[in-house]
C-alpha cells in the first residue's frame, strides 16, 4: 500500500455503473483485478471508503485508488470512453465482453469509437497486427449484438485465429431470444445469404449469396406477455447478420430487432441477441480454451418480463 493515489472523475458516460466495472474501464486492469482492490478497501469514492464492487457510481464522483501499482495504469481519456470488460487476457490473445451499441472495427459511419480503438489505447501493440483500420480484429460482432469476443494481441495469433475461422473450427455460441415458437425443438437453417437485392445496406436469404449454415436449439419457451422462445443458435458460417436473417427466414424474428425482426415489448432497443459462449484452440500454446460472457443487465430485463431468470441460459 502506498501513500500515493489515483485520482480521478467519473466522466458522464461511465455514470451509473459499477465501481468495479468503471474503474477496469478507467485503469485497463481486468475487472477481476479491480473487484479485488475493492474489496481490500482501496477505493474510495467521495471520501468514502467503497464496500463493494457493485456499488454504483455517479457522474461527476471523485474516486481515488489509493495503490500505486494501480494508479500508475490510470489512463488518460480524451473523447468518448469505449466500455468492455476484459474476460482474458495474455501475450497473445484478448477475449472481451462486447457490450451493445459499440461497434466492433471502424467502418461507414463509424471512424472512431470502436472497439478496436478501445484495444489499441489499452494494448498498443495491437496497432501493428492484422488488417489496416481492423487492428488485432478476426471477427466481429454487429454493433446491437452484446457478448464475447476474441481478438488477436500478436501477428502469430492472427495468422492462426483467422485460419482456425476459415476452417470453422472456432465454436461459437448464442442467445437469441425470438418471437414465436420453433415447430422443432432443434434444427439447422441452410440457406444462402447475400446482399438484399432491393435494399444493398441489408443482407437476405438469397440464391445469389454465400452458403450459411445456423443450428438451433431451444432453451424455453413463454406464453406470457406474448409466444417467444429462447434459443441457442451456434453458427457454423460467419456471413453478415447471419443469425437475425436466418430466424428472420423461419418466422423467428429476433425481439428488438427493428431491421429484420420486431421491435421488443421492453423498450431495450437492440436486438436481443448475446454471444455467450466462444471456444477454440489457443493460437499459441494448442490448448483448447473457452469463455462465456454473463447475460447483460437489457437481456436479463427482457427475460424477467417472461418470468425467467438469466441463469437459464448458463455461460458454461
Amino acid at each position: 500500500m502506498s501513500d500515493r493515489a489515483g485520482h480521478f472523475e467519473i466522466p458522464e458516460s461511465l455514470s451509473g455503473e459499477r465501481i468495479d466495472r468503471a474503474l477496469s474501464l478507467l485503469t485497463g486492469r481486468s475487472r477481476s483485478d479491480t473487484a479485488k482492490m475493492v474489496a481490500q478497501g482501496c477505493v474510495r469514492i467521495g471520501g468514502q471508503t467503497a464496500r463493494a464492487g457493485s456499488v454504483r457510481v455517479a457522474a461527476g464522483a471523485t474516486v481515488v485508488i489509493v495503490d500505486a501499482q494501480a494508479s500508475a495504469t490510470v489512463r488518460e481519456h480524451h473523447g468518448e470512453i469505449v466500455p468492455f470488460d476484459v474476460l482474458h487476457v495474455d501475450a497473445d490473445i484478448v477475449v472481451v465482453d462486447k457490450p451493445a451499441g459499440v461497434v466492433t472495427h471502424p467502418g461507414s459511419g463509424h471512424s472512431a469509437g470502436t472497439l478496436a480503438d478501445a484495444l489499441v489505447e489499452r494494448y498498443p501493440e495491437m496497432a501493428e497486427v492484422g488488417q489496416p483500420g481492423r487492428p488485432g480484429i478476426v471477427h466481429r460482432l454487429d454493433r446491437g449484438t452484446s457478448g464475447v469476443l476474441v481478438c488477436a494481441r500478436s501477428s502469430r495469433a492472427y495468422d492462426v485465429l483467422v485460419e482456425q475461422l476459415s476452417m470453422r473450427q472456432v465454436r461459437r455460441t448464442y442467445a437469441a431470444l425470438v418471437r414465436g415458437h420453433p415447430s422443432s425443438p432443434t434444427g439447422t437453417i441452410d440457406a444462402p445469404i447475400g446482399r438484399d437485392r432491393t435494399h444493398r445496406t441489408l443482407m437476405a436469404v438469397t440464391s445469389e449469396g454465400r452458403e450459411a449454415r445456423t443450428h438451433y436449439g431451444v432453451v424455453e419457451t413463454y406464453v406470457h406477455p406474448g409466444e417467444a422462445s429462447l434459443l441457442r443458435c451456434r453458427l457454423e458460417t460467419g456471413r453478415t447478420h447471419q443469425i437475425r436473417v436466418h430466424l428472420a427466414s423461419i418466422g423467428l424474428p429476433l425481439l428488438g430487432d427493428l431491421t429484420y425482426g420486431v421491435p421488443d415489448p421492453f423498450g431495450i432497443g437492440r436486438p436481443l441477441l448475446h454471444a455467450i459462449r466462444l471456444a477454440f484452440q489457443h493460437p499459441v500454446t494448442g490448448a483448447d480454451v473457452s469463455f462465456g460472457a454473463p447475460m447483460p443487465d437489457d437481456f436479463a430485463e427482457a427475460l424477467a418480463c417472461f418470468g425467467a431468470e438469466p441463469s437459464v441460459f448458463p455461460t458454461e
